[in-house]
């Protein structure tokens, strides 16, 4: 499918657009609000400013897609593979990313609070100044991520995975460190 022949059924009503293959589409700003994408094929898209509020992409291939300033506020990425997708300043608030592969990610100043991200793979990801206040980490992998000025505070780390994690300036409540597996 077409990224104009998904915006022409989106304003006709259409929302259900399960498993279609938008490689490559450039859908920059595009308001996508409460579509269905689950296992959709978007590697390489363009969703950059689109709004994908309350979207479901579980299952979605993301691969490499640039996500950069989306809002994905009440979304559903379970499972998503995102790996090497951009995502800088892009709103994850509170959007359940568990099970998601973020590996190697550039999320530089996005907003992922209250995110849950239960066994994700966040390996070599860059969260450089993003926000994961409140968020669940539980069994996630954040080996060789890029944790710099990163606000982790009320975070939940059982069992998360930080080796070789750059935690420098990171904003981090103390009490969270022995729960995590920074071996």
């Amino acid at each position: 499918m077409k990224a104009d022949e998904l915006r022409k059924k989106y304003a006709a009503g259409i929302r259900d657009f399960t498993d279609v293959n938008l490689s490559e589409a450039d859908l920059t700003g595009s308001d996508l609000r409460g579509a269905i994408l689950d296992g959709a094929i978007l590697d390489g898209a363009n969703l950059s400013h689109a709004n994908l509020t309350q979207t479901s992409l579980m299952n979605a291939d993301l691969n490499g897609a640039n996500l950069s300033d989306a809002d994905f506020t009440g979304s559903n990425l379970a499972g998503a593979i995102l790996d090497g997708a951009i995502l800088d300043r892009a709103i994850l608030d509170g959007v359940n990313l568990s099970q998601a592969d973020l590996t190697v990610a550039k999320m530089i100043e996005t907003n992922l609070s209250a995110a849950e991200l239960q066994e994700a793979s966040l390996k070599g990801a860059n969260l450089d100044g993003a926000d994961l206040s409140g968020s669940d980490l539980t069994v996630a992998d954040l080996t060789q991520a890029n944790l710099t000025q990163a606000d982790l505070n009320d975070a939940n780390l059982n069992g998360a995975n930080l080796d070789g994690a750059n935690l420098e300036g990171t904003i981090l409540d103390e009490s969270m460190i022995p729960r995590a597996d920074t071996d």
